[in-house]
């Protein structure tokens, strides 16, 4: 698929508003396992994961410890301040045009702009930019917009700020995916980016795990511990693909309820290319609270595509096309944190969950009130679907989605053809408006299923 694609950004009133101030939340840093992470708040009485439960699907996400990179290319923080980056290089550039008109008001209002020409003794401003994402997060306030320039930065980058309902941070790559953010050298971090603000916004980057230069391996991409975030439009791939297959786990995107953080959306990204062939620990999404993943295209990842588990309740998976990982979508709970479970009124409606050697799984503790509509689920060679609690699913296509592309080369396209199945035959509901690449659901020509509108 193309990288140049035109995206949208969907609820675009609280991605760029502005006002008000909050508390930051903690430290944060790279991945650990049980013997690293700090302790929980204390859980509610938990119920034990069921003995049914697959192993596998009992590991913990990736959770950042306090030991992180701390400053991403620290020595640029010394250096003198550059006067002469053109204001011409944040334009705004792979996005669809609303997007691009909210994030030019956002640069009339308040914001911070951070370029690899830039020096983090400067002011931050789009003529003098830092050089680095950790300078800007020092920086932010509630209601501050931060635009990166294409070019490539070191992560394990740290996030704490937060923002509030009607004044959200926004971390915007100024070009779609054209922010790059890789390893660094002796990285000391398991996690390329751990945010722990709420109301905060991850747009447009492309993390990016596959040069590793010494140190910490990444087993985590994009790792999310607060509130009401917003991870949308990201490239994130090659994450955890050579680290050692063990219970600590991994995700490319990780939605985690530990620090109690809740409803946080992961929208329209790219994720493939994750984990160590045959790990079973290692996810593409992974959600332990409350939240919505839509409009994802998730593929060649070691286990689920996209994966419920720990405290998972009340989750919209919608308009997502999963294929060639091991299992499609799981929902489930297990290894409660803070409550007893069970993942309940979880809706899984209008995705595509094709060759991948399992679809559709319940697993651990699930509830009656779970409902799967509308979706194209075939030619997963275990099994297509593993309901629990005598549950059915509705409105499922059985056939191969007829994609324009191959879906075996390195970038598939995953858009539909013609003749596909999948055109007409979703559900408006829990539909968000546009597609991943920014194109309207059009109600009159009918939703179509999938992360594609054709």
């Amino acid at each position: 698929m193309s990288k140049i694609a035109l995206i949208t950004l969907e609820h675009r009133a609280v991605l760029f508003a502005c006002s008000g101030f909050s508390l930051l939340l903690g430290a944060c840093g790279g991945g650990g396992g049980e013997s690293e992470r700090a302790p929980a708040p204390a859980p509610t009485a938990a119920a034990s994961v069921p003995a049914a439960t697959p192993p596998a699907q009992a590991a913990d996400p990736v959770r950042p410890d306090p030991a992180g990179d701390g400053a991403v290319d620290a020595t640029s923080a010394n250096a003198a301040p550059v006067h002469d980056v053109a204001p011409e290089s944040f334009a705004m550039s792979g996005y669809a045009p609303d997007g691009e008109d909210q994030a030019r008001a956002a640069k009339q209002a308040r914001a911070l702009y951070v370029s690899p020409h830039g020096s983090d003794a400067n002011a931050g401003t789009d003529t003098r930019p830092f050089r680095t994402l950790a300078r800007a997060a020092r920086a932010v306030a509630p209601g501050v917009t931060v635009f990166v320039a294409p070019g490539t930065y070191n992560g394990g980058i740290r996030t704490t700020a937060s923002g509030q309902p009607g004044a959200r941070i926004a971390y915007v790559s100024t070009e779609r995916w054209g922010a790059r953010i890789v390893p660094p050298e002796r990285s000391a971090s398991k996690a390329a980016w751990d945010n722990r603000g709420d109301y905060v916004d991850i747009v447009g980057f492309d993390v990016d795990g596959s040069e590793h230069r010494g140190g910490t391996r990444w087993s985590s991409g994009i790792y999310n511990g607060g509130s009401h975030d917003i991870i949308r439009n990201n490239h994130v791939h090659h994450i955890a693909q050579h680290v050692a297959c063990t219970s600590n786990g991994g995700a490319a995107i990780g939605v985690d309820g530990y620090y109690r953080g809740v409803q946080a959306q992961v929208i329209a990204n790219l994720v493939h290319d994750i984990g160590p062939a045959g790990c079973r620990f290692v996810q593409g999404i992974y959600v332990s609270t409350t939240g919505s993943v839509k409009n994802n295209v998730v593929y060649r990842v070691a286990e689920a595509g996209i994966h419920l588990w720990h405290d998972a309740r009340n989750v919209v998976v919608s308009n997502n096309t999963v294929t060639g990982s091991n299992t499609g979508i799981v929902v489930g709970g297990g290894d409660f944190y803070h409550t007893s479970g069970p993942n309940d009124h979880t809706a899984v409606y209008n995705n595509i969950v094709y060759d991948n050697r399992m679809g559709i799984s319940e697993q651990g503790r699930t509830g009656r009130n779970n409902s799967y509509r509308n979706n194209l689920v075939y030619k997963n060679s275990s099994y297509n679907w593993r309901l629990k609690n005598g549950l059915a699913h509705s409105g499922t296509v059985s056939s191969a989605p007829l994609f324009v592309g191959d879906i075996k080369v390195a970038l598939p396209n995953f858009s539909l053809s013609a003749g596909s199945p999948a055109i007409g035959r979703a559900t408006p509901m829990h539909a968000a408006p546009t597609d991943f690449n920014g194109r309207p659901r059009n109600m009159f020509s009918g939703f179509d299923i999938g992360a594609y509108q054709h």
